[in-house]
């Protein structure tokens, strides 16, 4: 390795260690000795993150990290059983000597996978909750996601997401989630470390995550680690698969409405390897032939795309190099030209991005990853409208985000009782926000061009798990900096984790944390669409803040069982909505011809308030065995307040939901069949409504608006009371969804067919409600419009040996 960017690294991790533990490094070298490596699953070579490492009989316990690194360190002369241990996979041991720092590399073996499994029960053991010092944190298995049914058969991550407590979702089949009370712009979804603004496709029924591409899934809720930062109610973390190193393999998969496929083996056999994949809908193609025959010839459709790839390459025991990237676009058109008339449209918005990074080992006890970080979300409009072959309307919005970040990762494990992390990052994002172009006829012209705004969002952070006792420990500190405009903020975020254990299965924690937000996402739906703008805090546009107090009980049972409680309270300031009619296209050079066109035209069309939530938890968990699942429990609060929006007054977020629950079942009969299905019931959205008309007809009253009215043949004067913000409350959501998965051997692979039933009992769960004027046009009907019943679908999925 070169030896100037290893003194670099040597110097940077030293600086960070350096000042964050000095006392950890006061201990006298000679009395101790480490073993340490990688973990590694047994038939891929990928790496295994949060493998249970502990030696006994001293009881001494330690974690994987994401990149399968771990360290134990022992008194020398000291022998021990270490031991492996992973959910799913069979554990491993072997009895070591502390003589001297010793290097192992650790494979095990997968249980799940039909080639090895002679029974399909799992026995190895769970990774316990009650000896962990986090909270209100949940690892997902991916080849669980896989398993569990969804809409038209296309597995989701987000959908999935969506099942665990405290978690809420926007509406109907939609993949925006709502944490403990936050909105779907204060969840940090991580993607190879790299951010991803808008995390859905298909108008936000689908996620934008292919279950294929991915090795590992993260929810955090509450008690952040310090090394996440710029978000304030949840964090999403995705690794993707580092493609199999000792053998080519590969996925292929046919459902109703995409198909995909991913392909992963070595470069040079068990030093590097690559994995890529795909998905497309074709959607377009299948209602093409449909859409022309019923309008006479116009063009229209709709698909989505995306593609994941990532390589990797070791270049030493102690160093390893991985490339990862994610490339994904929707695109909606319509073009329908008749005679001298045409109306076009172009609708579209993507995500992409780009990950370099580069892990070194310094010494058996330190573990270090830099990362460069590229990415990218843009939005785009485009409506033409011609008459006789002159333009009559047209309009372009655009809206565009671009980051380019650095960042710095140390890990360090000087001896049992510790596992200390530190590092910084810093992000450039560069927001061209709401630029329009809008022309109608000849005479009127407006025109918004958006300049770059430049802010860099930067952290620098220190944590320890610390164990001593009965007690575990994670405290951590993080320092948040911020600059747009030459006006800067500087921020401490303090956090803390920490749990007792009253029995070594029976444990109390709790936790605290504060965070930042320097991006705020602007929603005039409430459902996470891509016409939500993301736009920076500025000067008038504050960062936003929440402190979040959490306690509970986690316990841990025989059989592979685990149950949490948990309490929350959480508090939010400078949190922002559009202002009453405001327009998420429009501001104040719109509509007034002689202001200058502004940069920020979207500073004038929000405003800033306060929100608290509160509420407890309930998750039962089974990770092992035939039967596996979850039952997950929520009740809730979340109220709002804003001094130009209701008056002034709080109000129920339109995501608050009192209860909710998900029920999540997977069977496995043997290991060619497995039987899922999930039961989710939730308190109905809180929205506005109409409460009264107030009308006169005949004659004009001082204001009132003239508005036609075809039933009585005269203009009518009529205002709507809409009352307080948010005091209409839908009908309740329940939904059941079962699906079976039928495999079969085959001589070169594994066929799976996976029949799916979403909605099972066709209910019929409200979308929105509109009123509806009799025939006398006397009176109005709620009436309640529903978006799918029970829906089937079949997919074929064939997995090459």
């Amino acid at each position: 390795m070169n030896c100037r960017w290893h003194n670099l690294l040597g110097a940077m991790g030293g600086i960070l260690l350096g000042f964050s533990v000095p006392s950890l490094h006061a201990q006298t070298p000679t009395q101790k000795a480490s073993i340490s490596g990688y973990l590694r699953e047994k038939s891929s070579g990928e790496m295994l993150g949060n493998v249970v490492v502990a030696a006994a009989p001293s009881n001494t316990r330690t974690l994987s990290n994401s990149y399968g690194f771990f360290s134990i360190t022992l008194t020398k002369g000291q022998s021990q059983w270490v031991y492996f241990r992973f959910p799913g996979f069979y554990a491993d041991s072997l009895y070591w000597t502390a003589k001297a720092d010793t290097a192992v590399n650790i494979e095990l073996g997968a249980m799940q996978s039909v080639e090895s499994m002679g029974a399909v029960e799992i026995r190895a053991k769970k990774t316990t909750i009650a000896d962990r010092a986090d909270m209100s944190r949940i690892d997902i298995p991916v080849q669980q996601i896989k398993e569990i049914p969804a809409l038209l058969g296309e597995k989701d991550v987000m959908k999935v997401i969506q099942l665990m407590p405290g978690v809420q979702k926007g509406g109907e089949g939609q993949s925006g989630i709502y944490v403990r009370g936050g909105g779907p712009d204060q969840n940090l979804i991580v993607l190879d470390e790299a951010i991803v603004y808008n995390a859905s496709h298909l108008f936000g029924f689908f996620s934008l995550f292919n279950g294929d591409a991915l090795r590992s899934v993260e929810l955090v809720k509450g008690g952040f680690p310090s090394r996440y930062g710029g978000r304030l109610s949840s964090v999403i973390d995705m690794n993707m698969k580092e493609g199999n190193n000792k053998k080519f393999a590969g996925e292929v998969g046919v459902g109703i409405i995409s198909s995909r496929a991913v392909f992963e083996g070595p470069i040079v056999k068990g030093k590097s390897s690559f994995m890529i994949s795909g998905r497309r809908t074709y959607l377009d193609a299948l209602v093409q032939p449909l859409i022309m025959a019923s309008t006479n010839g116009a063009n229209a459709g709709y698909y989505f795309y995306d593609m994941n790839a990532k390589a990797n390459y070791i270049l030493s025991n102690r160093d390893k190099l991985y490339v990862s990237g994610y490339f994904g676009r929707d695109k909606f058109y319509l073009n329908d030209k008749q005679d001298q008339s045409q109306f076009k449209t172009n609708f579209g918005w993507g995500n992409r991005t780009l990950t370099g990074r580069w892990n070194h080992q310094f010494d058996p006890k330190t573990f270090a990853n830099a990362a460069l970080i590229y990415s990218h979300y843009d939005l785009s409009i485009n409506i033409l409208q011609k008459e006789n072959d002159t333009s009559q309307f047209e309009l372009g919005y655009s809206s565009t985000i671009n980051d380019y970040g650095v960042k710095y990762d140390v890990d360090y494990r000087p001896n049992p009782k510790h596992m200390v992390r530190a590092g910084f990052s810093t992000i450039n994002h560069q927001f061209s926000p709401s630029a329009i172009v809008l022309k109608v006829g000849k005479d009127f012209n407006f025109n918004r061009k958006i300049q770059v705004i430049n802010t860099y969002e930067s952290g620098v952070y220190v944590e320890d798990q610390w164990r001593e006792g009965a007690w575990n420990f994670y405290p951590g500190l993080r320092l948040s900096h911020y600059v747009v405009d030459g006006r800067q903020w500087i921020n401490p975020e303090p956090r803390m984790s920490l749990a007792y254990n009253i029995r070594k299965d029976l444990a109390l924690k709790g936790s605290y944390a504060l965070m930042n937000q320097y991006i705020h996402l602007l929603s005039s739906t409430g459902i996470g669409l891509p016409t939500d703008l993301w736009v920076p805090a500025t000067a008038n546009v504050k960062p936003m803040q929440s402190q979040q107090l959490a306690a509970g009980v986690a316990k841990d049972f025989n059989k592979g069982y685990s149950l949490s409680v948990e309490g929350y309270y959480k508090t939010m300031t400078n949190v922002i909505t559009y202002k009453e009619g405001a327009s998420f296209l429009l501001g104040d050079d719109f509509f007034n011809p002689g202001v200058p066109t502004n940069n920020k035209a979207w500073e004038s069309q929000v405003t800033s308030g306060l929100g608290w939530s509160y509420g407890a938890e309930v998750f039962l968990q089974k990770q092992v065995g035939k039967l596996s699942g979850w039952i997950g429990y929520t009740l809730s609060w979340t109220q709002l307040q804003f001094d130009e929006v209701n008056q002034g007054m709080k109000y129920y977020a339109k995501y608050d939901r009192r209860h909710d629950a998900s029920i999540v079942c997977i069977y496995r009969l043997n290991k060619l069949f497995t039987a899922s299905a999930t039961w989710v019931y939730g308190t109905g959205n809180a929205i506005t409504m109409p409460q009264g008309y107030l009308r006169s007809s005949g004659h004009y009253m001082g204001s009132f608006p003239e508005v036609w009215d075809a039933v009585s043949g005269i203009f009518n004067n009529e205002l709507i009371d809409y009352g307080k913000r948010n005091s209409f409350r839908m009908e309740a959501y329940h939904r059941l969804d079962v699906g079976l998965q039928f495999k079969k051997e085959k001589t070169r692979g594994i066929q799976t067919w996976e029949l799916s039933f979403y909605n099972a009992y066709n209910r019929y769960n409200p979308f929105f409600y509109y009123g509806q004027m009799n025939d006398a046009g006397t009176e109005r009907t709620l009436k309640k419009a529903t978006l799918f019943p029970m829906i089937p679908s079949l997919s074929w999925t064939f997995k090459f040996r």
